[in-house]
């Protein structure tokens, strides 16, 4: 027979959730042309975006060969100049979400 000690009260506790703001992130998405070289983008992406050679040219193929493709992702305000200095160099460059 299992015997039970006094009933201890429980105090309710209760957790709220903590209201965080936080910055949705937006994609800045480049389009493939039959303009650009692939140095040209390479380039590109090393000097607006600060990628590696090895990030610009993967990305590069990746829009070559599937017409886009996802470049860089963070809140909308810090894509704009970077979209616009794309656009300036004669890509396609789009921000999307």
């Amino acid at each position: 027979m299992l015997r039970y000690g006094p009933v201890e009260e429980v105090e309710e506790v209760v957790i709220e959730e903590e209201s965080i703001d936080v910055d949705l992130e937006s994609r800045l998405v480049v389009y493939n042309d039959d303009v650009n070289t692939f140095d040209w983008v390479i380039k590109c992406f090393m000097e607006v975006l600060d990628h590696t050679h090895e990030q610009a040219e993967q990305l590069s193929l990746i829009i070559h060969f599937k017409g886009k493709a996802t470049v860089k992702t963070a809140p909308r305000e810090e894509l704009k100049p970077k979209k616009d200095a794309l656009i300036e160099r004669g890509l396609s460059a789009v921000i999307e979400g």
